[in-house]
């Protein structure tokens, strides 16, 4: 029996999906980096209950910040964006935790710069306040290695190919970071949308990138990118055929960075099978009903979908590239902001 809803919530579904898959289906994956931070914080006497934490959010971090300090007797603030939907509003505002919306922007870079400096502003305003950085603290690895343990059950054997979208870093980073220190051979490969930085695709623009969670117009300290063996970016409308058929296939309804990684993860099948592959559902397909699923007569067939084979950052274009990282255009890199090395 559990204490507290947040530590059911966490718990994964492990499903075999066809040919030779698994998939970690979750209802709200960060709620492993926001326990594992929360308990680290208050363990080491940084935090202490009734004090407040805040951090910005997109909305599912914002949920399982909320969780977690329910879970812990905190008091927590959120500085959101305009993603953050009436659902999601009425359940934080029931939690005690609270939230102001920076003004509406399309452009993600504007929306997430005015989500830091809003921050900024509270923490002079308040510096009592303990701010999360969850794109920047590698206390937000800590949590991911229960999911490491429970694969290490679920697959006690063999190579595998870890797959999932690449956000803050945390997730896919610290879960392969953790497997390998058992001792297991894990090839790692991450999911991004066009346009986003962190691995360099800044330059091949994506009006539909809305895939919340795997992408950033701003550099991410928690993105350890030595630990990538394999990088595909997927474009909205091959990541929601891929959702859809994610969907009709196993039942599983999921995100769109789930179809993304569904994707990757046949393709990386189809040229290795010697591993057994295990892809992230990160949370469920509701925030995408109207966006994607709704217009799911328009998905394409996956058989015939195909990425272009990759070798340099220049190379990239739609609707679906991947490449082995760090590609050969590698000392380009050099200097900017997407080789700064771990977290602080």
């Amino acid at each position: 029996m559990h204490e507290h809803i947040a530590e059911a919530v966490k718990e994964p579904d492990v499903v075999t999906v066809p040919p030779g898959a698994v998939c970690l289906r979750f209802e709200t994956m960060k709620l492993y980096s926001a326990l594992g931070a929360v308990r680290h914080l208050l363990g080491t006497g940084q935090v202490s209950p009734g004090d407040t934490l805040i951090d910005s959010s997109s909305g599912i971090y914002a949920h399982a910040l909320a969780l977690a300090c329910h879970r812990h007797g905190l008091k927590c603030h959120i500085v959101g964006s305009t993603t953050v939907d009436r659902t999601l509003r009425v359940q934080l505002q029931i939690l005690g935790a609270t939230l102001e919306q920076v003004r509406p922007s399309k452009n993600l870079r504007l929306d997430q710069n005015l989500r830091v400096e809003r921050i900024g502003e509270l923490l002079r305003e308040n510096p009592d306040y303990h701010w999360m950085r969850q794109y920047h603290d590698s206390i937000h690895y800590l949590g991911y290695r229960d999911v490491a343990d429970l694969i290490g059950k679920e697959v006690p054997e063999g190579a595998l190919a870890l797959v999932g979208g690449v956000g803050t870093g945390a997730s896919t980073g610290a879960i392969a970071t953790y497997l390998r220190e058992a001792g297991r051979d894990v090839t790692l490969v991450g999911v991004q949308p066009f346009g986003s930085v962190t691995f360099g695709a800044e330059h091949v623009s994506d009006p539909d990138m809305i895939i919340a969670g795997i992408g950033s117009s701003i550099p991410f300290r928690n993105v350890r990118h030595e630990l990538y063996d394999r990088i595909h970016w997927v474009n909205f409308d091959y990541a929601m055929s891929g959702a859809v058929e994610l969907l009709r296939a196993s039942g599983i309804f999921a995100g769109l960075s789930a179809g993304a990684a569904y994707l990757a993860t046949l393709w990386e099948r189809r040229r290795d099978d010697s591993r057994t592959y295990v892809f992230l559902a990160a949370d469920t397909g509701h925030r995408y009903v109207d966006s994607a699923y709704a217009h799911h007569d328009r998905a394409r067939g996956l058989g015939a979908m195909r990425p272009h084979e990759v070798t340099e950052r220049q190379e990239l274009r739609h609707p679906w590239s991947t490449m082995d990282w760090p590609p050969r255009d590698s000392a380009l890199l050099r200097g900017e902001p997407l080789l700064v090395p771990g977290a602080v």
